[in-house]
């Protein structure tokens, strides 16, 4: 369960461990303290210690939903605070809720229930991500076409806020114009390209204008092919652009992904999730639009069969890294905590256990399953 204020617990302690991952160096048994929120200092234990392995905590760049609720749905603080709690369970200690393709009213109640959180310190809650409504048609998904909309001024005033944290939008670029692009990261927008038919030509001039990311690498965007690379071509061969990847085992074949771990620098390869409401639930449908969205197992489809989000946690996605892909231990940890921060520019106080940094850690059994989660120093979740 949530913990949200000092009745429960202290956002000052310590905590003894026999293993600690800082985020570049591995630990044994020692002890972190921390104070207001902050650590203070790693050092040898002198006592007991508690088995298992405390890592930074996860950050996801795409949530849509958890705990049986979706953002679009109900964009309020409370649907937040059901989200975080959800996805707290797994380790995620920072999250930007994703809107995706609506109304111009939904995005400014989304805005407005972000700078409540924000506001009044809700843990975990850092940003906004807009994936939509600036998308391509050819490539909506399950993105609904009557939002999809060129970029105006109506968006622009909600993309210029300065009281909603960290701020990402997914566009598609042949719909939104270098220029635009520019414009989006003069207001401090951090720009992902994504569900879009562009031509290499068009995503490269996209990146020069000053997008930053690619939305759900493969999935709702133009293929690799051998005389047009299209945005999965540009998004691998491009060493500076970062990738958000879906580890589920539905949205890429293993062979994609580790065709993608092998062609991006370390680094820029990040794990999201992609969440939708029943993340968190045993709910087997939901409500989404007009329609409804299905769960078999761990996939979820749309009424015409199309992939709609995932039932993904950022544990799970970790876990996928390590034991389907071969990824080291290292770096499926790196990239649930630590490259995630560095695409949204918060490396210097998120995403390593280090002196100064946030107190969100997760602490992970052998199996790399959560055992507690802190957010600022607070414990949010104890199995």
């Amino acid at each position: 369960m949530m913990k949200r204020n000092t009745e429960h617990s202290s956002n000052t302690g310590s905590l003894a461990v026999s293993s600690l991952f800082d985020g570049t160096h591995w630990h044994s048994n020692v002890e972190l303290h921390w104070q207001q929120g902050k650590i203070v200092s790693i050092r040898p234990a002198v006592g007991p210690v508690l088995a298992g392995t405390l890592v930074p905590g996860f950050i996801d760049l795409q949530v849509n939903g958890g705990g049986g609720e979706l953002f679009n749905s109900a964009p309020t603080v409370a649907t937040l605070r059901t989200i975080l709690c959800a996805h707290s369970r797994f380790g995620s200690t920072a999250i930007l809720p994703t809107i995706i393709t609506d109304s111009t009213r939904v995005m400014q109640q989304a805005a407005d229930a972000v700078a409540e959180a924000i506001a009044s310190a809700e843990p975990g809650i850092i940003g906004l991500h807009f994936e939509g409504p600036h998308l391509a048609e050819p490539k909506k998904g399950v993105h609904p076409a009557k939002h999809i909309r060129e970029l105006s001024q109506e968006e622009l005033a909600i993309y210029s806020r300065t009281d909603i944290g960290i701020k990402v939008v997914t566009v598609a670029p042949e719909n939104v114009s270098p220029a635009q692009i520019r414009q989006l990261v003069g207001l401090n927008v951090i720009v992902c390209l994504g569900h879009s038919n562009a031509d290499a030509a068009t995503v490269q001039a996209a990146l020069a204008a000053g997008a930053t990311g690619f939305t759900h690498l493969y999935n709702a965007m133009s293929p690799l092919t051998s005389r047009e690379p299209g945005m999965v071509g540009v998004a691998l061969a491009d060493p500076d652009s970062w990738c958000g990847v879906i580890f589920d085992g539905h949205h890429m074949h293993p062979l994609a992904a580790k065709v993608a771990l092998a062609a991006k620098p370390a680094g820029k390869l990040l794990l999201v999730t992609d969440a939708m409401a029943p993340v968190g639930t045993n709910d087997t449908e939901f409500a989404f639009f007009s329609g409804k969205v299905r769960r078999e197992g761990s996939k979820l489809t749309d009424e015409a069969g199309r992939l709609a989000g995932s039932v993904l946690d950022m544990a799970g996605a970790v876990r996928y890294a390590i034991d389907v892909l071969a990824v080291s231990a290292d770096e499926a940890l790196r990239m649930a905590s630590r490259y995630p921060a560095q695409a949204l520019g918060c490396a210097a106080s998120r995403g390593s256990l280090v002196k100064g940094y946030h107190a969100d850690m997760v602490l992970l059994d052998e199996q790399y399953q959560v055992r507690q989660n802190w957010i600022g120093g607070y414990c949010v979740y104890s199995v």
